[in-house]
């Protein structure tokens, strides 16, 4: 059983609190979901639109056709009726206006009753949900429910204990795991959501969250806090770390352990900034001047977000090094149900000296071991090829961590490789065909099995969020081999599994 329904209207009118009414309530049952929030960059007006995605198996996409619309105006009826399959329905604000600012209850609960959910079951969610006039909101669901009848029979209720989870909320519970003593951001869409999380729960943690003037003093002010022993992390967007890169070689020159979370959007410049994409790949794995080693991981889902934002953390201060972890606006403000168990994480322990304890140096210059600035040759090469035996270190690190992951039917020698967000909509697009997903979550350093992985197979594909094929290229470097077959979605969106599905079976398969 899948059903997509697409929650549409202006900003403003809280057609957020309809997808998490619905969702919650489904999660409570034992169904999965998944929520893609669609958005322009304006305040107020505009066309807003979620696609709720249910299904009685785990689900981590949404799909190009609905089952519903629940519009709050028309607009949403206008745009999205020709995706709309001919046994869909629409739920029309028209009858619910009198409700104002409850408007959106009362759509929740007409689609709630069309799925055939129990009534006192949504009236529990409403008032969890709702702090204020809750008795103006049980009468605009009591008026939602009765106006519609039960078009669909979901299957039995399922035993699953499921949470409903963002990208952005896993990676603040990742940074929470490791521990972390700072957070300073400067707000840039889609990274924003981490800056707020990580702010409501200073008190309850005990992490300090600090947001500067800029970009610049972000990542300056963070490489003074880690320097002075505080676990620290930095986030932002391409624009945003653009203007992080001389920072970002003055970790590499200095050795004081930084995270960065890194949330792509569309480029170049602001681009399309509510929206998404793969395109800052090159800027992870080059950024920064002169040559100095890095890690970059690429989590896919929340559980991944969760683990491999400790495995970053870990990484950093065991090594002195930059730690990227590279995501992009679709994993950041999707929703997912999450099932699996979060593994526990690991120890993270301050090795280096921290001022207080000694007189140290840390500088921007090329230094002896003790600190001291210096233009002699021989210490040049030799701090050089200390860099290059350092990435060989990490490189050892990284093993006892999971650098990639295998989907789909194992055996097939059909294989995609993709990575990040796009991971979703491949596992929910190869369910039931002849094909093997290697979704690559450590770009570097880059896992030697994947060179065997495409020497084994008779067909590859690539899949990206991008123009160009940027981890194609990364393999090409390191491998030696070019992926020719290429499926590269660039126009802001996100990939649907369904379109998906059709293309790999032609690319791929037939």
């Amino acid at each position: 059983m899948r059903l997509n329904i697409v929650i549409g209207g202006r900003a403003g009118q809280g057609i957020n609190l309809v997808s998490k009414i619905v969702s919650s309530v489904l999660t409570q049952q034992g169904y999965f979901t998944f929520n893609y929030r669609d958005y322009p960059s304006i305040i107020r007006g505009g066309h807003n639109f979620n696609v709720l995605s249910i299904s009685d198996e785990k689900i981590e996409s949404h799909e190009s056709t609905i089952d519903g619309i629940v519009a709050m105006d028309d607009l949403t009826m206008e745009v999205h009726k020709k995706e709309l399959k001919k046994s869909g329905f629409i739920i029309k604000p028209d009858s619910f206006l009198e409700f104002g600012i409850n408007l959106n209850v009362a759509l929740a609960a007409a689609l709630m009753k069309i799925l055939g959910i129990k009534k006192d079951v949504l009236n529990d969610e409403i008032k969890q949900s709702i702090k204020k006039n809750v008795e103006d909101a049980l009468k605009a669901s009591d008026a939602g429910y009765a106006s519609e009848t039960t078009k669909i029979q979901l299957p039995a209720p399922h035993p699953n204990k499921i949470r409903i989870i963002s990208g952005s909320e896993a990676i603040a519970e990742g940074a929470a795991n490791s521990h972390i003593d700072a957070y300073i951001a400067y707000p840039m869409t889609p990274s924003t959501a981490v800056l707020q999380i990580l702010a409501s729960q200073q008190e309850k943690l005990g992490h300090i969250v600090f947001q500067p003037e800029g970009e610049i003093a972000v990542v300056n002010s963070a490489l003074a806090v880690s320097f002075a022993g505080a676990r620290t992390m930095i986030g932002t967007s391409g624009g945003g770390f653009a203007l992080m890169n001389e920072g970002i070689s003055l970790q590499g020159q200095s050795e004081v352990p930084l995270v960065v979370y890194l949330v792509s959007r569309p480029g170049p410049a602001t681009g399309v900034p509510t929206y998404t994409s793969q395109g800052d790949l090159n800027l992870a794995l080059r950024a920064g001047h002169g040559e100095f080693p890095r890690v970059v991981i690429a989590p896919g889902t929340p559980k991944e977000a969760i683990e491999k934002t400790n495995e970053a953390f870990y990484l950093s201060e065991q090594h002195g090094v930059l730690s990227i972890i590279l995501s992009d606006k679709h994993l950041a403000e999707s929703e997912f149900s999450l099932v699996e168990p979060i593994n526990k994480p690991t120890k993270i322990q301050i090795k280096r000296k921290v001022p207080g304890e000694t007189i140290i140096k840390a500088t921007s210059y090329e230094h002896d071991d003790i600190g001291n600035t210096t233009e002699d040759a021989d210490i040049a090469y030799k701090n050089g090829l200390k860099r290059l035996k350092k990435y060989e270190e990490i490189k050892k690190s990284c093993q006892k961590f999971e650098m990639i992951k295998i989907h789909g039917k194992k055996d097939s020698k059909n294989l995609i490789i993709g990575w990040g967000s796009t991971a979703g909509a491949i596992k929910d697009a190869i369910k039931d065909l002849d094909a093997k997903f290697l979704q690559v979550l450590y770009i570097k350093p880059l896992s030697s099995e994947i060179k065997k992985h495409i020497e084994e197979s008779s067909n590859v594909l690539l899949i990206e969020n991008n123009l160009t094929g940027q981890l194609g290229r990364l393999i090409r470097e390191k491998t030696g081999i070019s992926v020719k077959k290429r499926i590269l979605k660039f126009d802001a969106r996100p990939f649907h599994s369904d379109i998906l599905k059709q293309q790999i079976i032609k690319e791929l398969i037939s």
